[in-house]
């Protein structure tokens, strides 16, 4: 791909072999009409059930796609930041790619761009089990407590943000989950809150303790500005042709 890129969809990868080809032919059939050029950055969170192999398949069949792989399983922060700083677009939208977030909620989310510079899903209809639904409502309690942000549910991974917005996410281990929360904080970005349809095709892979309770002690703990690193080291890039680059 070569020219401007208009819109930059990023998305982890983790153990998601049949996943992936369900994924690519829904956002095939949505990215058309969402803005002009498009590119989906696809980081492979050191994923071993042969992701990999399907994300190069991918790659070299559409020259939309562009793919980071981490040498071993890092965590979804590091695989956002990663892709967050190698995408291109004017407008950047994240999603997760276990199917848990439908691809046509982002035009709708796109639509709010003119009322604020970044817009984040809202999980109003939820599959999940009882123990994680009441687990997520008491940590977006606590967090909307401590840091005073207004976004009802700031762990979604369904956004989308004006370029802009991405100088104020920091390599904080666990910002995936306060993402809005880093940019009202730092003055970037007015965060809108707004409705996402969720479906929910298998089990998530984290548990309720995995996804939530590092992230509420570091919020308590320190000033979100203050944060660890997210390292990880980056074994392969593949680009738009489908050439590797290590």
């Amino acid at each position: 791909m070569s020219g401007e890129v208009e819109l930059s969809l990023v998305l982890p990868v983790y153990n998601e072999v049949e996943s992936l080809p369900v994924l690519w032919r829904e956002l095939a059939e949505v990215l058309p009409g969402l803005a002009g050029p498009a590119e989906v950055i696809f980081v492979d969170d050191g994923s071993t059930d042969g992701s990999d192999d399907v994300l190069r398949r991918l790659a070299k069949d559409d020259q939309r796609i562009r793919v980071i792989r981490f040498a071993e399983n890092v965590g979804l922060s590091a695989a956002f930041y990663a892709g967050l700083q190698a995408a291109r677009g004017r407008i950047i939208a994240t999603m997760d790619s276990d199917l848990q977030n439908d691809p046509r909620d982002l035009g709708m989310l796109m639509s709010h761009l003119g009322e604020a510079d970044a817009v984040v899903g809202w999980r109003q209809i939820r599959r999940d089990s009882w123990l994680k639904r009441i687990s997520s409502r008491i940590a977006n309690g606590i967090r909307k407590t401590i840091t005073g942000d207004a976004v009802q549910d700031s762990a979604c991974s369904l956004r989308v943000m004006r370029r802009e917005c991405v100088a104020a996410v920091p390599p904080y281990m666990g910002m995936h989950r306060f993402m809005p929360t880093l940019l009202g904080s730092l003055g970037s970005a007015s965060c809108r809150s707004v409705s996402a349809t969720v479906r929910a095709v298998r089990p998530l892979k984290f548990g309720v303790a995995d996804r939530r309770v590092l992230g509420l002690r570091r919020s308590a703990r320190r000033p979100l500005d203050d944060g660890e690193a997210a390292p990880a080291q980056i074994v392969e890039r593949i680009d738009p042709s489908g050439k590797d680059v290590h």
